[in-house]
């Protein structure tokens, strides 16, 4: 509801088209993430666990979940500001996407050490 609110809050004040798509693209994203965030607590803390094996094999299922959600989300916003900068010609400013994309990137290498040092072994 805050999307549709905000993109009709821009149209009336004026703003131009394509700031508007980034801005709702930007808000949908955050939302994406918020929604998936209170999707895994609430599949995580719904159940009622025995064993502190069955705590860990949750935090191995739900973390990656999170992780690469906050990974898609990050990553768009960088991509997103990328468009935005050079739209504006300020390219100067292009460190912070790319501090972002880069950050992103460690985020995922983390979690893949993360994955690989917390599999069962068969």
């Amino acid at each position: 509801m805050s999307l549709i609110s905000n993109i009709y809050a821009s149209f009336l004040a004026g703003e131009e088209v394509m700031q508007i798509f980034l801005n709702s693209i930007n808000t949908g994203i955050i939302g994406l993430a918020v929604f998936e965030l209170a999707t895994i607590i609430n599949a995580e803390y719904a159940e009622v666990r025995e064993t502190s094996s069955e705590e860990v094999s949750g935090i191995q299922r739900a973390l990656p979940k999170f992780v690469g959600m906050v990974c898609v989300a990050l990553s768009l916003e960088g991509l997103i500001m990328v468009i935005k900068y050079s739209q504006l010609e300020l390219a100067g400013n292009l460190y912070y996407p790319v501090a972002i994309i880069t950050s992103t990137a460690m985020l995922l290498a983390a979690l893949g050490l993360f994955i690989y040092l917390t599999k069962k072994s068969s």
